[in-house]
């Protein structure tokens, strides 16, 4: 807007205004129709089927054979499995049925280092659906404490 330009507001007089109409109590819902509407609201919610996910996706088939399979292994040292202590990094499974396992240890000198990725392999490769299976072992991240499950904390009494 330029500095020269005035602005005008147009000004309408008006004698007086209807009042808006008063909220009726007749007019509400009821509490029954409002029941009947939630409930229709809740079944139609709980009949929906979910998306069916990838079977190598996390809620997939597949994917939660293997985790169950993981879970099945168990620190030789520690009262936990492998899952819940938090040495599986990641799952990730192809269409084809070929699972790459990522993994740390607690420490790189576990009594386990050379044992555990073989038996991990040996596992997941059992799982229904699974062509191949592999392990990768890394280190960075280094694992820690913080990694663990509320349900592994709790076994150990960090809870």
């Amino acid at each position: 807007m330029a500095m020269n330009e005035e602005r005008k507001i147009e000004v309408e007089e008006v004698g007086s205004v209807e009042a808006p109409p008063r909220a009726r109590v007749e007019d509400a819902e009821s509490a029954g129709d409002k029941l009947e509407r939630k409930r229709d609201y809740l079944e139609g919610f709980l009949a929906r089927k979910p998306e069916v996910a990838h079977p190598g996706e996390p809620g997939g088939a597949l994917y939660d054979e293997i985790v169950a399979a993981l879970k099945e292994i168990f620190d030789p040292e520690i009262p936990v499995n492998i899952y819940d202590l938090g040495l599986i990094y990641g799952v990730d499974v192809t269409a084809d049925g070929d699972a790459v396992v990522t993994m740390t240890l607690t420490t790189p000198h576990c009594p386990v280092a050379e044992s555990m990725p073989g038996e991990v392999e040996l596992r997941v490769g059992a799982v229904p659906g699974v062509r191949d299976a592999q392990v990768e072992l890394i280190w960075d991240p280094p694992w820690d404490p913080s990694k663990m499950s509320d349900e592994a904390r709790l076994e150990l009494g960090m809870l």
